[in-house]
């Protein structure tokens, strides 16, 4: 038992490792043939994104022997008790609870109530943006349960989000954007994807490949209408010299070896339970409470939540220690450097490799393969997404400099997605849309936002808080673009090899 659970975590090992391997290439080309500096903590680095491969691999162990199997056994049994009313507020508190102690959302939220001098209230403010993303599960599972295409809806809030955006103080668009990408947590994830593929495969008619995704997408869109309304109503605005200081404060990491102590790594886990428990709470309250079972292999359950915060952990404290310094270090450089297209090759590529190791984008693909039986490669879909990620970030960096209106780009984004829905396979929609809203989590933001800070610092003429965001809301819009994209591209690849196939026979 104990061998074969160390081959199956060394298998894991290997598989993160090689996960990182590509922000370790761009960060080594970059510091070593750009900026032409070795870094004084390599040690500490080294060991930081040793700690971060071991943390991922404990993570991803962790989702499929706990929270997967939760996320199903949940759905199933909802769908066998016929309550709606239960499963919609199991939805909603998932979205609110787990929401509500997202630490991004606390900090924007601290940031915001600053710079309107009070009149935003940091805790209305929290509270509007997770009630934003219980209501969007809750309506994404409400959808599941109709039956009813998932493009209808996203195309509508498409519509409302842009015609909010016109109303809208410009100071709290980039914000209200970017909203949309750090509100689902990386736990949060992988037990919502499980819950809508659990109630489709429970409910007869239903598509787990189509109708079970999509409501991470729902989470990503609704908080950048409510935070954009909640903006008009309440927004007043603070000096730039004020913004840029808590902006600055905001995304600041303190050096881990500053903290690199018992008590202080006790309290960084302690951190992470405290993230991980709304989730907990709310599902032995629906499990016990309502559904009045016992959950299936309790044991194995245990195990696998305890893997996935020490795993959780792990991965941050190592980021922290090997990845976040030396990247914040070279995207404040590059801006200083006075060269935009190597700002862009950065942008792009650092888009490109800190995706492929989201833990968020790889328990989605996971189940992506598993539920498609095949059709959909893991590693094509995240490749995909990382794609989709890069360019983003790149033509972000580039709205940035260029002065333009965020919401021009987003508006023509957002057609290309409405027009592709209808070309593209249905199958691949629901994950498309989804894939918005696991691209940004604990690798990309931290990085993407010390580029756009660092670009807006250091360009005349930008205001840290109108041009600093922003960049989250492009690493969120073309995933899914390339992946429907992918989808389109494999449908005309395998109606080829089905003519090919009948003019042989």
């Amino acid at each position: 038992m104990i061998v074969e659970s160390l081959k199956i975590f060394l298998s894991d090992l290997k598989n993160s490792t090689k996960d990182l391997l590509p922000i370790i290439a761009v960060v080594a080309f970059f510091q070593i043939l750009i900026i032409k500096t070795i870094p004084n903590d390599l040690v500490s680095i080294c060991i930081g994104l040793f700690i971060v491969a071991t943390g991922l691999a404990l993570f991803i162990r962790g989702l499929e022997i706990g929270i997967f199997p939760v996320g199903e056994n949940l759905a199933n049994d909802f769908a066998k008790k016929g309550s709606v009313f239960w499963l919609l507020g199991f939805a909603f508190l998932i979205g609110f609870s787990t929401t509500i102690a997202e630490p991004a959302l606390i900090a924007i939220a601290k940031k915001a109530s600053v710079i309107s001098d009070g009149r935003i209230d940091a805790f209305l403010l929290r509270i509007t943006v997770a009630f934003s993303v219980g209501f969007a599960i809750a309506l994404g599972v409400l959808r599941i349960l109709l039956g009813h295409p998932i493009q209808y809806y996203i195309i509508a809030g498409y519509i409302l989000v842009v015609s909010v955006t016109f109303f809208a103080p410009v100071e709290i668009i980039g914000l209200a954007y970017d909203s949309g990408g750090v509100t689902t947590s990386t736990v949060t994830v992988p037990l919502v994807a499980a819950l809508g593929i659990g109630l489709s495969s429970s409910i007869k008619g239903r598509n787990p490949a189509i109708d079970g995704f999509g409501l991470i997408a729902f989470a990503s869109l609704t908080p950048m209408i409510f935070v954009q309304v909640f903006g008009i109503i309440v927004y007043n605005f603070g000096s730039t010299h004020e913004v840029g200081a808590i902006v600055n404060e905001a995304i600041q990491h303190t050096p881990i070896l500053n903290r690199f102590g018992v008590y202080n790594l006790f309290l960084e886990l302690l951190g992470v339970i405290k993230d991980v428990l709304p989730i907990l709470l709310v599902i032995c309250f629906f499990q016990y409470i309502i559904i009045k079972k016992p959950i299936p292999h309790l044991k194995k359950v245990a195990v696998g939540v305890i893997l996935l915060i020490i795993g959780l952990d792990a991965f941050i404290v190592g980021l922290e220690l090997g990845l976040f310094p030396i990247g914040e270090s070279i995207a404040y450089a590059l801006t200083g450097m006075g060269n935009d297209y190597l700002i862009y090759l950065f942008g792009f590529l650092i888009g490109f490799s800190t995706t492929m190791a989201e833990p968020a984008l790889i328990a989605i693909a996971m189940k992506a393969s598993e539920i498609s039986k095949g059709n959909i490669n893991q590693n094509t879909l995240r490749i995909a997404v990382a794609f989709g990620v890069a360019i983003g970030i790149s033509l972000g960096a580039y709205r940035l400099i260029s002065g333009t209106p965020i919401h021009y780009y987003i508006i023509v984004g957002y057609i290309i997605v409405v027009i592709m829905t209808f070309f593209a396979p249905k199958y691949i929609i629901p994950i498309a849309y989804d894939s918005g809203g696991v691209t940004t989590s604990t690798v990309t933001v931290p990085l993407v936002a010390a580029l756009g800070l660092g670009l807006a610092e250091n360009i005349a003429g930008r205001n840290p808080l109108i041009d600093g965001f922003g960049l989250i809301a492009f690493a969120s819009l073309f995933p899914m673009i390339t992946v429907m994209g992918y989808g389109i591209i494999a449908q005309i690849k395998n109606s080829k090899e089905e003519i090919s196939t009948k003019e042989i026979k």
